[in-house]
């Protein structure tokens, strides 16, 4: 698979806490230079990093985020807010303690409140996978597709584990085929990424993709053999060279 073909699947990503404006701004050229789907960044950040790309670039963030246990009227509001701030799309965490109670129409409502917060733009929901049983991922996998949300998403990247090449295909396999899946966390290497892409992720959510391929470029220059020494004086030729 072409690189480029990779890159233009990957929200490049940067949710550590500590991030700071000047990183933020570099995610953005970063995206931008290497053709990257979005940026996902923090929600304080969003109106900064619209205000710096403009219309090159789409900015995602996230809602509910890590945990996904605020009220969905909380959820809502922050969808609202991050739209009003330039986002285009929105990646929001489903409320665990919900799907682990089997309160499925709850765990439905949770999403339809952001659905109706972000309509016309892009919604993805995360549902944590490394938390799940097998049976609460394809109970999840129905929900999102009645949803109306966009994208069903495996992981945060802040739990304890992120996507797997299994909870890639199952997604696929158990998603209406008007949802597309996004995998997060823990691809490591471009293998990772185009097997996620074979098993039917349409996004990656990720920042080492674009790091890998920097260090791809970087290894040319690094592994050139060396250049020749100049001659030994008395060797020079009597006529200076131009330049």
């Amino acid at each position: 698979m072409e690189l480029n073909e990779i890159l233009s699947r990957c929200d490049h990503t940067l949710l550590k806490p500590e991030c700071t404006m000047q990183q933020i701004r570099d995610l953005c050229d970063e995206a931008i230079h290497y053709g990257c789907a979005s940026v996902c960044i923090p929600p304080s950040h969003v109106a900064g990093a619209k205000r710096y790309v403009g219309p090159r670039l789409p900015i995602c963030t996230v809602i509910g985020f890590p945990n996904g246990y605020m009220t969905s009227a909380i959820k809502a509001a922050e969808a609202k807010d991050a739209i009003a701030n330039g986002a285009a799309e929105i990646d929001m965490v489903v409320n665990l303690g919900m799907v682990k109670d089997g309160c499925w129409d709850d765990v439905m409502r949770d999403i339809l409140a952001v659905r109706d917060a972000t309509a016309g733009h892009i919604l993805k929901v995360i549902i944590e996978t490394c938390l799940l049983t097998q049976e609460e991922k394809i109970k999840l996998c129905e929900i999102v597709s009645s949803s109306g949300a966009d994208y069903i998403k495996t992981s945060t990247g802040f739990s304890t584990g992120g996507a797997t090449r299994e909870d890639v295909k199952l997604l696929r396999d158990n998603c209406g085929p008007h949802v597309k899946v996004k995998a997060a966390g823990g691809i490591a290497t471009l293998q990772d990424a185009e097997d996620m892409i074979a098993l039917g992720a349409e996004r990656l959510g990720t920042s080492r993709i674009v790091k890998l391929v920097k260090e791809l470029e970087k290894a040319p220059a690094e592994t050139a053999p060396a250049a020749p020494e100049a001659p030994a004086a008395e060797e020079k030729p009597a006529e200076p060279q131009e330049y």
